[in-house]
């Protein structure tokens, strides 16, 4: 029996996907739950598993084609079907009878002489066409020359000598080219980031923070928590708890515009961008104010692992009050993140370096990490900004705060 392969409602708002890699072909058979097929959307790739044991019958659409969601995209004939086997072609009769196999031409005996054939018989030179009369009165030797010029082949070009500095061939393939489609997920965020920056009044403030504390912290216990809740104690839990802890003093910052009114959201919603298999993805940690460290930093590695598999799932991709960013994992300094709409703020983390700083009347080697807050100033005033990056920075530098929420 033949099963339709449709294309399953993947997230709120898809309606469509585009048709990624096919994992199994045309006549191969599959098990159940094996993965036939991959789905990329707006939001995320996810996978088509097959729902019975069987084998590929049909395949409808091809990869970059676009197909809707619950659009029969192939079929799968079920175990109990027999696969058909296909149809010989019938061969033609032969209209000619056997030949006759030719009877063997004696052999020539050595003193017989032996017969000229037609493709032995050497053939007569050609001679050269008639010279044309001379016209003009040129000396014997001059006209000869002229005509060991004609008849002689061209000489193949002479190569210069080599100086010693060879460049590229001026060939076709000296400047190419690679025209390579974008996915349906690198669409969607270039939209996004251009819909930010037209829509929004972006602006950016910095800070920096002394990290030596929470590094301090990190080394004392990360042993211990990591034997406890085999997962280790990283950065993000302590700047997303600190974020938390920022935005419920600056609420405009968790906030969004919705056509002319402003909504607040009471309630914490942190996105955190990671980079996925396919590009930039931003997971979201649903009620982050109620979370531990230890919860916080297993969702995160979760979301990492997945993300590199491609495997999140749209609705975990969705919403989101504040997002942030950590540049630092890939070096970064300095950064303007751009926000990620509806939103009205992101962090941007960044890479941890020794420098000196100033330090009651004395100069010491520190630790220090710039950080970044892009906000939306239509409606988070620059005092908001710069006091949100204040907050979290007396947090970060004194994190027994979080401990009393203070």
């Amino acid at each position: 029996m033949s099963i339709e392969l449709k294309v399953p409602e993947i997230g709120e708002s898809i309606t469509e996907v585009e048709i990624g890699d096919w994992f199994k072909q045309g006549g191969e058979s599959v098990a159940k739950d094996d993965p036939i097929v991959a789905l990329e959307s707006e939001k995320a790739t996810v996978e088509l598993s097959s729902p019975e044991a069987g084998t590929i019958s049909r395949m409808l659409k091809k990869k970059g084609d676009v197909a809707k969601v619950g659009e029969v995209i192939g079929y799968l004939e079920n175990g109990n079907a027999e696969t058909k086997p296909a149809k010989a072609e019938a061969k033609a009769p032969d209209s000619k009878p056997a030949e006759k196999p030719l009877p063997a031409r004696p052999e020539r005996k050595a003193d017989e002489p032996a017969e000229a054939s037609a493709d032995k018989i050497p053939q007569a030179p050609k001679l050269p066409p008639p010279e044309p009369p001379i016209t003009e009165d040129k000396p014997s030797s001059q006209r000869q020359i002229e005509k060991d010029a004609k008849s002689s082949p061209p000489r193949p070009p002479t190569e210069a000598p080599f100086n010693g500095v060879r460049g590229k061939a001026a060939s076709t393939g000296d400047r190419e080219e690679e025209i390579v489609p974008m996915s349906r997920l690198r669409r969607t965020v270039a939209e996004r980031l251009v819909e930010a920056q037209r829509n929004a009044a972006l602006l950016t403030t910095f800070n920096e923070i002394d990290m030596m504390n929470v590094m301090s912290l990190r080394k004392e216990y990360g042993e211990e928590f990591l034997k406890k809740y085999n997962v280790k104690l990283g950065f993000m839990s302590f700047f997303v708890k600190a974020s938390v802890e920022a935005l419920k003093q600056f609420p405009a910052i968790n906030a969004e515009v919705r056509g002319t009114d402003i909504v607040y959201h009471n309630y914490f919603d942190i996105g955190v961008a990671i980079g996925g298999g396919k590009g930039l993805v931003v997971p979201v940690l649903r009620h982050a104010e109620r979370r531990s460290f230890a919860e916080i930093e297993m969702a995160i590695g979760d979301f990492g692992q997945r993300a590199r598999e491609n495997k999140l799932k749209p609705d975990e991709l969705q919403g989101g009050t504040f997002t942030i960013s950590n540049g630092g994992v890939y070096g970064s300094l300095l950064s303007t993140p751009i926000v990620n709409p509806p939103q009205s703020g992101v962090l941007g983390m960044h890479t941890i370096q020794e420098r000196p700083i100033a330090l009651q009347g004395q100069v010491v080697i520190r630790p220090m990490m710039y950080i970044a807050l892009t906000y939306d100033h239509r409606i988070v005033d620059g005092r908001e900004a710069v006091g949100f990056l204040k907050r979290l920075k007396d947090t970060i530098e004194n994190p027994a705060r979080m401990l009393i929420e203070v």
